[in-house]
């Protein structure tokens, strides 16, 4: 059911993880790279796909995508944070943000590996980016009474590096030289391991002293990052249901796998130490979604073939 790639994935993801956390000294040359690692990843997913099947994407779903980006971005994010505030109060802030931020750039590698509607997460990651500028910091002021006092200019700035540069050399590459582009490709799978382990050795040697200081608050912090991951994957399967498989598939990943990076920089800068720490527990889950999602593919796989035959 679990395939190779997937196996060596999570290991090369969880052992650097805990590098990260083990040889601070290690990790701390990467520090700076952890948006640039996205960014690569980006222009990998965008170059074995045609901005033509993008467009196709738009065309045929619009409204559907529509309705989906308003329940990625506004009921969903208020919902859980709503939630949050009943079960859980001190993380309901957490949960908004790394709710409430755009659908992140790993989301098409997660997808191609599962065999997902790659085209539509591309197309969510794209528009989730373009409207979060506009969306997250209103709805951090109406539930939370806390003002993000980054420009918008600065935080579209922000989000244009990460998402939009990557797309333009991607098209720039597949204009002017299809060798590399095929090579890129061949190999995006490698090099997609080595983004990975660049940006949890970055991130998590920031957090070394705070893993061992405060390991109750660590405790719960991974705990709320498990219990998101499992309202996503609900909450997608639920918002698709009856669509194929692989729709519901890019329905969970476009809700699970999100900007969480971004979130532990904005968080850093405006919030407490609380909201960084969920964002950079929430990697532990954020890929762990992999095996239940391949589980499902295969199992709805199975019964969509066996109902054509």
């Amino acid at each position: 059911m679990f395939r190779g790639k997937d196996l060596v994935l999570l290991v090369v993801i969880y052992s650097s993880l805990v590098a990260g956390i083990l040889f601070p000294e290690i990790g701390r040359p990467f520090r700076p790279f952890p948006l640039y690692c996205m960014m690569t990843l980006l222009l990998l997913s965008f170059l074995p796909i045609k901005i033509s099947q993008i467009w196709n994407a738009i065309q045929v779903s619009a409204l559907l995508i529509g309705c989906f980006l308003f329940l990625r971005m506004i009921l969903v994010p208020v919902g859980i944070a709503l939630l949050f505030r009943l079960i859980w109060p001190s993380y309901s802030l957490s949960a908004l943000l790394l709710s409430g931020i755009s659908t992140g750039v790993v989301a098409p590698f997660i997808s191609t590996l599962l065999q997902a509607n790659t085209p539509l997460v591309l197309v969510v990651v794209v528009v989730s980016s373009l409207l979060v500028p506009f969306t997250l910091p209103p709805l951090v002021d109406l539930l939370f009474s806390q003002s993000m006092d980054i420009s918008l200019v600065s935080m579209m700035r922000l989000l244009f590096m990460v998402v939009f540069v990557p797309v333009a050399i991607a098209e720039i590459l597949k204009r002017t030289s299809r060798t590399v582009v095929e090579r890129l490709v061949q190999k995006q799978y490698y090099i997609s391991l080595v983004a990975f382990t660049i940006t949890n050795l970055g991130i998590f040697s920031r957090y070394s002293e705070f893993f061992y200081q405060q390991p109750l608050s660590i405790a719960a912090a991974g705990g709320v990052s498990f219990l998101l991951a499992g309202i996503y994957l609900v909450a997608g399967l639920l918002i698709s249901w009856g669509r194929k498989a692989g729709d519901q598939v890019a329905t969970v990943i476009c809700l699970g796998i999100m900007n969480n990076v971004l979130v532990i920089v904005f968080s850093s800068e405006f919030f407490t130490p609380l909201e960084p720490t969920v964002a950079a527990m929430y990697m532990i889950p954020f890929f762990g979604l992999i095996l239940p999602l391949r589980a499902y593919r295969e199992w709805r796989g199975d019964k969509e073939k066996n109902r054509t035959e």
